[in-house]
């Protein structure tokens, strides 16, 4: 039997097949618990649920979560694919729900065997997922505020945008918290900023002298609102910026606490400059790709390191891999530019590459290829990382791997 599951935010409609292309059963679901209980054992009435594969157009959510716990091979069907398939069933490409159920049911019936299934990921691993997916949202949402922070000052008062730039993060938030406004820094000389800069632990990379110039030789804004209204603008703007970093650093912690109990960061806690948050986001993002490819090459391609190769007829060309899990290769490639500070055969793989005239980006994927190698040979043999095993001049052992096309 093979199952087509439309889904959508209110109801999910639902189609079984047989293996000559009859359709043998097909209902509507409403998105509840009600209909999600019924659906499930409506559907173990045509048999074991290991034996039914589920196909439907999504990698994540409560469907498809329900759907793996209750035992069904679940067939993820990229939209787009699916979408190009659609003459295949008329030339008019009609949709409608009880339609798509049962194009995917019978897609699955063709094509199954040459579509990926998903499998069930280790909670803790799912657990740093979440854990650093969310950390980088908070990362990108505080990048949002510190802008929108400094065009504040910048509008208000520019002395006080000049003094943010050459100070600590903390120092400088409480700096603004302190003296948001032209008026309330007015006092202030070189000997009272240095000593107050001391007191809150500043590295002294600029001397006082030096940051008062700057604050009294800024221009001045033309700032049409008064000063209590840029005062409540900047210190409301400054306890946004300092509460999102109190999360960051809530997370950090939360994520270093989970990787260090996780079974796989033995494997990979050694490798330079890798660090307590981004083990948990390679842990957490090629954590569940590792478990579900079958060579390294797969690996290498599904994280979005390696070229994509088209070639027909006379015509080759070679360019960047768009349709991949961007996560996974941000993660990877961070790591992978960190790691040529700290580690000479990771630096001369990325020089090599600059010599050959690649772009930075270019020379880090290059670099990230390398790395994949040695994750996959650590994950592989259960062994963890050694620099004198696998930093040797010589390529990762890889023989038992099938090569995949690129």
């Amino acid at each position: 039997m093979f199952i087509g599951w439309d889904w959508a935010t209110e109801t999910h409609d639902v189609t079984v097949m047989d293996e000559s292309g009859r359709r043998i059963d097909r209902w509507e679901l409403a998105h509840t618990e009600e209909g999600f209980a019924k659906t499930l054992a409506r559907l173990r009435r045509h048999g074991a649920p290991a034996d039914l594969p589920v196909a439907i157009e999504t990698t994540r959510g409560l469907a498809v979560d329900r759907l793996l716990a209750a035992g069904h091979p679940v067939v993820p069907v990229h939209p787009n694919a699916f979408h190009a398939m659609r003459a295949r069933w008329g030339a008019s490409k009609a949709k409608t729900d009880a339609g798509d159920s049962m194009k995917l049911a019978d897609y699955l019936r063709t094509d199954g065997h040459l579509l990926p299934r998903l499998e069930p990921t280790d909670q803790a691993t799912l657990g740093l997922q979440a854990l650093t997916r969310q950390r980088a949202d908070h990362v990108e949402a505080k990048v949002a505020a510190v802008n929108q922070l400094a065009a504040l000052l910048d509008e208000h008062w520019p002395g006080g945008k000049a003094v943010f730039a050459n100070l600590d993060s903390d120092i400088a938030m409480a700096f603004l918290e302190r003296y948001p406004t032209p008026a309330s820094a007015a006092k202030l000389t070189a000997g009272r900023l240095e000593a107050w800069c001391k007191h809150r632990g500043y590295s002294g990379k600029k001397p006082g002298s030096v940051l008062i110039e700057r604050l009294r030789t800024a221009p001045t804004a033309a700032s049409r609102l008064g000063g209590d209204v840029v005062k409540q603008l900047i210190r409301v703007q400054v306890q946004l910026v300092q509460g999102i970093r109190t999360t960051i650093r809530t997370l950090d912690k939360a994520i270093a606490e989970a990787a260090e109990t996780h079974p796989y960061a033995p494997l990979f806690a050694t490798m330079p400059r890798i660090g307590k948050v981004n083990l948990g986001q390679i842990i957490g993002e090629i954590g569940p790709i590792l478990e579900r490819t079958q060579t390294c090459e797969q690996l290498i391609a599904e994280t979005g390191v390696v070229p994509v190769t088209r070639a027909s007829g006379k015509s080759h060309a070679v360019s960047f891999r768009f349709a991949t899990n961007r996560r996974a290769r941000l993660t990877l490639t961070t790591f992978a530019d960190n790691s040529r500070h700290s580690s000479d055969w990771a630096a001369k793989i990325y020089n090599d590459a600059r010599a050959r005239k690649k772009r930075h980006p270019h020379a880090t994927r290059i670099l990230a290829r390398a790395w994949l190698r040695v994750i996959w040979a650590c994950w592989r043999d259960g062994t963890c990382y050694d620099p004198a095993t696998h930093q040797a001049n010589g390529k990762i052992a890889t023989a038992a791997d099938i090569p995949l096309a690129a």
